[in-house]
């Protein structure tokens, strides 16, 4: 992975005419305003994907999104489409379509991102309420502000820019906007499937990552894969008084502390065999930028082994996302019969998910003490993906990049996960697939805070728009 490094790029390198480039920036400085003020309508809407949340609001999302599309007036479709989810039990969320066919030997790409958004969480822990957009400074904070409504209008704002620079165009352009990324892109397939013939590109932009820094992109080549899992541990046929009978009867929450901690070796590293580690290269990155971006507490150590990227790239990890238990408000003196639990695992890529999962699970069923009765449900897994990084397209993103921010961009693997990639990878076996985002270190992705760096976001914009430039260049077989 390359390591940042400032360069002279800028407009009119080889990819499109400096007559052009210069009326890409033009116009992305002259729609900026507008493009920020759709961003902020879009985080009005609180669009959780989640079941236990009003889904209207998720179907108005996606009709703000098609209607931006449509007004970008370059489109041949726009449509709201749903499709059933993996084991055909209902509709997935509603997600946005949208095609442009190519003429004269044009590639076309594929710009997705999603438009649902984590639920927020308590009021209390945002300073700003979470679905009104608030600017501070040089950040707009907000639920979705970065993750990943900033993604869409990414690619809204860099249409509007690339077709006001270029006039009618050859290029051509498919979107594809999902509405429950959030909640395991549970219709992602079978909406592929259904959806071939329009989303079919030769390369696919996926807006929903980050960058290195809020001075410096990044392209994301490694992603870890997903496990989680509901795990249920019985020991009791029924609560007892814990006076009478502790400490000779073991109760649920006992056997269960005892059976998670086996999951990790004393330096906290993941201590389960059959998880596997990947070689990856990564960049210099220190602990003390480890605490400034993670918020780890003075006196509190980092955790593992090996460098601190590949430990957050390249190496398994297992928390625990929940617990269902008595709360200490409603704590009596009793022996706890059964607890239940949410494990979520990160697996390394160029594992199998399932193989993982199947791994953690032997591991468990090995290590449950005093007897205790383990039930296992609502598994998800979702793939690990490496970026094949030889292709044009991901030249014609560095190069796009390195003008659109002034410095080379970062190869970057992530932590998280993004499992639908491979998916795609699967139903496109021949496009190329560059991970990119609007997200910087200080995001805060999926918490409290939220929030996208203007700056970051601008030269995102930008850098997609100037690829798009590149493209109308290329022809397919070039």
């Amino acid at each position: 992975m390359t390591q940042p490094h400032p360069t002279e790029s800028g407009a009119g390198a080889v990819g499109e005419s400096v007559e052009t480039g210069d009326a890409v920036r033009a116009a992305v400085d002259a729609g900026f305003p507008a493009t920020i003020a759709d961003l902020a309508r879009l985080v009005r809407i609180p669009s959780v994907s989640w079941p236990a949340f009003d889904e209207a609001h998720v179907a108005e999302s996606a009709d703000a999104v098609a209607e931006l599309l449509r007004g970008t007036d370059v489109f041949d479709l726009v449509e709201v489409r749903r499709a059933l989810v993996e084991d055909g039990s209902e509709l997935g969320q509603p997600a946005v379509v949208a095609h442009r066919p190519a003429r004269n030997d044009r590639p076309t790409v594929l710009l997705y991102a999603h438009h649902d958004v984590q639920p927020p969480g308590k009021d209390e822990d945002w300073e700003t309420p979470p679905f009104e957009p608030t600017q501070r400074g040089d950040r707009l904070h907000g639920r979705g502000a970065a993750d990943d409504k900033a993604g869409v209008m990414a690619h809204v704002g860099a249409i509007r820019a690339f077709a006001e620079a270029v006039g009618d165009f050859d290029l051509g352009i498919a979107v594809f906007i999902e509405g429950e990324e959030e909640w395991a892109s549970r219709s992602f397939a079978n909406f592929l499937r259904e959806n071939r013939e329009l989303l079919s590109a030769d390369a696919i932009i996926v807006a929903d990552s980050g960058n290195w820094d809020v001075e410096t992109p990044a392209i994301t080549v490694a992603l870890r894969g997903a496990v989680a899992f509901n795990l249920r541990v019985d020991t009791l046929a029924h609560a007892s008084h814990s006076g009478m009978y502790g400490g000779a009867v073991p109760d649920a929450m006992l056997a269960a502390i005892r059976l998670l901690d086996s999951m990790w070796a004393e330096d906290g590293s993941v201590a389960i065999d059959g998880l596997t580690t990947a070689d990856l290269e990564t960049p210099d990155y220190d602990e003390a930028r480890l605490r400034a971006e993670s918020g780890l507490l003075d006196g509190v150590t980092p955790i593992g082994n090996g460098t601190i990227l590949s430990r957050i790239w390249a190496q398994p990890a297992i928390t625990v996302t929940g617990i269902d238990a008595p709360d200490v408000a409603n704590a009596s003196n009793t022996l706890i019969p059964g607890v239940r639990v949410r494990v979520s695992a990160r697996v390394a890529p160029g594992q199998d998910a399932d193989e993982a999962f199947a791994a953690i699970r032997r591991h468990l069923e090995g290590h449950a003490p005093f007897g205790a009765r383990l039930s296992f449900d609502d598994v998800d897994t979702g793939q690990a993906f490496l970026v094949d990084t030889g292709g044009w397209a991901v030249a014609e993103t560095r190069a796009a990049m390195a003008e659109g921010w002034g410095r080379e961009p970062v190869e970057i693997g992530v932590g998280g996960s993004i499992p639908f990639i491979a998916e795609l990878s699967l139903e496109f076996p021949e496009a190329q697939i560059l991970v990119t985002g609007v997200e910087d270190p200080d995001s805060r992705a999926h918490s409290p805070n939220e929030s996208l760096h203007l700056g970051v976001f601008k030269r995102a914009l930008l850098s997609e728009a100037l690829f798009l430039a590149r493209l109308e260049e290329r022809t397919s077989a070039s």
